[in-house]
């Protein structure tokens, strides 16, 4: 919006006295200037808005009143009494993310979509959660009810990519030579440069897992005072690289990776995501004042989908999202092997101690704080090894 506004108030003045008082509005066609705007506002918008929220989340009796899984399991006594303590406070950070988006970027196809995935999923968490707070238990919305939602989505983003033209750019170094690419058939892979042709069939399932699979991991990791959200910023911070390099026509052509046009304006909206997640967290951290809730978790893991397909860069998810990865893989593997087992055996037997990860250290011994933390190394860890495939290529 205000990128707009300053232009149009530019052409206006062009040509009279005002121009050159007003030249100070061409800040606002620098996507720095408008990345540090959309995170400065978010991050005041969160702080202003949280204890409102909170508040009025607390008189709404949005609670968790109900004992969660870690508590059935008896992790209550190594953790602060969390009943009563407010959920649904995804919607804070989906308020500031969008109106800060909105106030910053320029609203081109790959921002609307974005905005449109977000607005969804976020509707869907809101959904599930009002459903598990009506019911006080864990059971929300059918899973079967939110994997056709996030399906659908999904496939509509992959068959509206696939219906444009080629909108991802490999310029060669050392000669004139551009590599069109269709950010759905065609396939980056990290540490090769060239692009690799999957076909349509294969392509959407990509995009489709991509962003179904980021919402639900990210979902599977709130679990702890600050983790998903921590997390969550890390892996922000990757994407915020990746989208301005993604749309720097000549930092894509020096590192060998693809140019997307308009792909820069996702930076703001990284940035936008970042400064809401790190207001957030202020009410988040240990112990914390809010739960995310589904509200947050499947509207901010969808969007890193989104924006890795958009940037022609789904795979860079899985490794920037290391952890997660392995906070999905771990209930995927608890539950299947607890299933093979129990088939052939009678008895189901699991690999961890509880999934997802996160519980297991918790029944190792590990202090809720130290979990967090220490989750937070290694996904710095894996967010360092997702920058290196920028120059290792």
């Amino acid at each position: 919006m205000l990128y707009y506004l300053s232009q149009y108030i530019l052409d206006w003045a062009h040509g009279t006295e005002w121009e050159s008082r007003l030249s100070f509005l061409r800040l606002f066609r620098y996507i720095t200037v408008r990345c540090a705007g959309a995170a400065v506002t978010a991050l005041i918008l969160s702080w202003w808005l949280g204890p409102k929220i909170i508040r009025w989340l607390k008189d709404l009796k949005f609670g968790q009143e109900y004992p969660d899984k870690a508590e059935e399991a008896g992790l209550s006594n190594t953790r602060v009494n969390k009943k009563g303590t407010p959920t649904m406070g995804g919607v804070l950070i989906v308020l500031a993310l969008i109106f800060s988006t909105m106030l910053w970027a320029q609203w081109n196809a790959q921002v609307e979509l974005t905005m449109l995935s977000v607005f969804v999923l976020a509707g869907l968490g809101f959904y599930d959660d009002y459903a598990k707070i009506m019911k006080q238990s864990g059971g929300g919305t059918p899973p079967r009810v939110k994997l056709i939602t996030q399906f659908s989505l999904a496939a509509f983003v992959g068959i509206y990519l696939w219906n444009l033209p080629a909108m991802s750019e490999l310029h060669l170094l050392g000669s004139k030579t551009v590599i069109h690419s269709n950010l759905v058939t065609d396939l980056m892979l990290p540490f090769y440069k060239y692009p690799v042709h999957v076909g349509v069939a294969a392509g959407i399932l990509v995009v489709m897992l991509a962003i179904v699979g980021s919402s639900n991991a990210v979902n599977l990791t709130d679990g702890l005072d600050g983790l998903a959200i921590g997390c969550t910023l890390i892996v922000g911070f990757v994407f915020l690289f990746f989208t301005y390099l993604a749309g720097n026509f000549k930092a894509a052509a020096y590192l060998q990776i693809p140019f997307v046009p308009g792909a820069g304006e996702l930076t703001v909206f990284c940035a936008a995501l970042l400064g809401a997640g790190l207001g957030f967290l202020w009410f988040n951290c240990h112990p914390a004042q809010v739960f995310m809730g589904d509200t947050g978790s499947l509207a901010l893991g969808g969007a890193f989908g989104i924006v890795a397909v958009l940037i022609h860069q789904p795979l860079v998810l899985v490794i920037a999202g290391g952890m997660f990865v392995l906070e999905a893989l771990s209930v995927i593997l608890q539950k299947g092997w607890f299933k093979f087992t129990r088939l052939k055996t009678g008895t189901g037997r699991r690999i961890f101690l509880m999934a997802p990860l996160h519980h297991h250290f918790e029944k190792k011994g590990w202090h809720e704080s130290q979990v967090v933390m220490r989750f937070y190394i290694l996904c710095v860890l894996c967010a360092v090894v997702a920058l290196a495939t920028l120059k290792l290529r």
